[in-house]
């Protein structure tokens, strides 16, 4: 069973910046596509960033330009850089396979304010 530990989420002002960091107790190969996936109160899960074995990034266009997902495969370890925050950004945030195939970990809160 693979568990997932998200960290990092805190308190920002708008325009702030915070690094979540995500630890996988399995291994995050490289033909495993990781992702960060965000859920605000009364809104479904999405996913806003997700980054190949090989380092290609994509982004929900929400976040473009905003944020940045990285990974070491060797440290089992996937990060989300972001940057300029806004409001809307506030949620509870994941990491996840893309395809959302491991169990869910509890996520850490995001909360900006203006």
């Amino acid at each position: 069973q693979v568990r997932l530990v998200e960290s990092g989420g805190g308190l920002v002002q708008a325009g702030g910046s915070l690094r979540l960091s995500c630890a996988a107790s399995a291994k995050i190969n490289r033909i495993i596509t990781m992702g960060w996936y965000r859920q605000a109160p009364g809104k479904q899960r999405e996913l806003v960033a997700s980054i190949i074995g090989g380092g290609t990034t994509t982004y929900a266009d929400s976040v473009k330009g905003r944020f940045t997902i990285s990974r070491d495969n060797a440290k089992n370890m996937v990060y989300l850089q972001m940057n300029s925050l806004k409001p809307e950004d506030t949620a509870v945030y994941y990491c996840n396979t893309n395809l959302g195939a491991w169990d869910w970990g509890q996520g850490t809160q995001v909360t900006v304010s203006s």
